[in-house]
């Protein structure tokens, strides 16, 4: 048999493959054999990250102007008598001033509208400049680099451009 399967020639793709005869009625077993290859993962530490924050602190003084309004209120006795039918007045502004008439019933025999006084309002504005001091605070990130055999090397983030502009 080894003779006959050394003369004939081998199918290519069959390299290193042995030809065997069976005969009629013989059951003979073949092993198939597969390879498969599978990828791994593993992690491997090549150093570590240390984060921590530093918080600055910057002194400055905050610069505004405020307007504040003042009033002044100065009564102005009328005491007149209004004649009947006579149309209370109306409150009415006169060179910057508001007058508010303040009416008042008195009983008579009769009765009838006083026109008891005017309220007169004159406003008046004011600009102060004011500064308050004032402490901000600032953080800034520190990152430090530690390698396997411990050593730390500490690498501070630049400043934002929001921090940069005063």
């Amino acid at each position: 048999m080894s003779d006959l399967a050394a003369s004939q020639p081998k199918p290519s793709g069959t390299q290193g493959v042995e030809a065997a005869e069976v005969a009629v009625g013989e059951e003979v077993v073949l092993p198939l054999v597969e390879e498969t290859a599978r990828i791994e993962k593993r992690t491997v530490e090549t150093g570590r990250v240390r984060v921590s924050t530093r918080t600055e602190t910057v002194d400055q003084v905050l610069r505004e102007s405020l307007r504040s309004d003042t009033v002044e209120v100065t009564r102005v006795p009328v005491d007149r008598t209004l004649s009947e039918g006579e149309v209370p007045p109306a409150v009415r502004e006169e060179d910057g001033v508001t007058i508010i008439p303040v009416l008042e019933e008195i009983l008579v025999v009769e009765k009838r509208l006083v026109l008891k006084e005017e309220l007169h309002i004159r406003r008046s504005s004011a600009d102060e400049d004011v500064e308050v001091p004032v402490t901000l605070r600032r953080q800034r990130a520190v990152v430090e680099r530690v390698s396997r055999d411990g050593h730390a090397s500490e690498q501070i983030d630049p400043p934002s451009a929001q921090e940069t502009t005063p």
